[in-house]
């Protein structure tokens, strides 16, 4: 999905650091690497970096030692153009886009909308959920109602996991953990911590219910527009829906455990399975309406 040439970007509601340095909480969507040491992480509330093999251990972690991204290169994000060619700025354009929508929708619902910064970085980078890197993926930090995002994260989605790396398969990545946001904002992100495993948990259907709302935004960002009333994005292209189609797929519970077990296992599932991922996201897509993202009061998830 194509950004625009000539929309203007607005690096202010991106930085390159400046996670907050409390530990705990409860982390929100991530969970591609080290699949069961997170699961246990969000069920006793540790901190999952604290875990072996998670980051801290400077002799057999993958990544690098902590950093965040060079704001400088963030403050070349300008242009749609620039959103094209860059990965970094493509977080930033879609960022924006995000937000845009979500401000007006809410508005009619009677909801204001708190905007939510992202905070892309490399290795591992402080929120005040506990420390953020690539083995937990990007997530929601409903304590400083942060988003947090590893600048390799796509190469991992891409080479480990099986994603293509289209556009909208990255722009996707972004919209469901806006999902999560608005999910706070509406005061539904609890219902994950009090059924956290399963696949019917509550923690599945959190997971589920931000991936339609990315289908939601997907539906609606050909025609979100920045302060000078230039849209964002050009229209989608089927191309474009097998993207994200694929990046749904790769982050499904049964795909990861598969690919870092070597086995299945429902009982243990926080995000929902492949299927699942992308029925949600279409659901979104197609209805383009949040009302149709009601996960908890499905009767089958499926």
């Amino acid at each position: 999905m194509s950004f625009n040439d000539n929309v203007q970007l607005d690096t202010g509601q991106v930085s390159g650091g400046g996670g907050g340095g409390g530990r705990g909480g409860m982390v929100i969507g991530g969970g591609l690497g080290g699949i069961i040491l997170l699961i246990v992480a969000l069920i006793f509330g540790i901190n999952p970096s604290d875990l072996p093999g998670t980051g801290t251990d400077t002799a057999n972690s993958q990544v690098e030692s902590g950093g965040s991204v060079d704001n400088s290169a963030i403050a070349q994000c300008k242009t749609g153009a620039d959103a094209n060619r860059s990965d970094t700025c493509r977080i930033v354009g879609t960022v924006n886009s995000v937000q845009a929508y979500w401000g007006d929708e809410l508005k009619r619902y009677g909801k204001d909308y708190t905007p939510a910064k992202t905070v892309i970085y490399q290795g591992s980078e402080q929120s005040a959920c506990g420390t953020a890197s690539n083995q937990v993926g990007p997530f929601y930090c409903p304590l400083d109602q942060k988003v947090y995002i590893d600048a390799s994260f796509f190469s991992i989605l891409t080479q480990q996991f099986g994603s293509d790396a289209g556009a909208l398969a990255q722009e996707y990545v972004v919209a469901h953990e806006y999902g999560h946001h608005i999910q706070d904002l509406l005061g539904l992100l609890d219902r994950a911590q009090q059924d956290p495993q399963g696949a019917e948990s509550g923690s599945v259907r959190t997971e589920l219910m931000a991936d339609c709302l990315a289908g939601v935004w997907a539906n609606h960002a050909a025609n979100t527009k920045d302060a000078n009333g230039t849209t964002y994005l050009k229209p989608l292209t089927e191309s474009d829906i097998k993207s994200a189609l694929s990046a749904a797929s790769a982050v499904g519970d049964d795909r990861i455990q598969q690919k870092t077990q070597g086995r299945v296992n429902p009982e243990s599932w926080t995000h929902g399975s492949a299927a699942e991922r992308q029925k949600w996201f279409l659901t979104g897509y197609q209805k383009g309406d949040l009302n149709a993202c009601d996960t908890f009061a499905a009767t089958s998830l499926g």
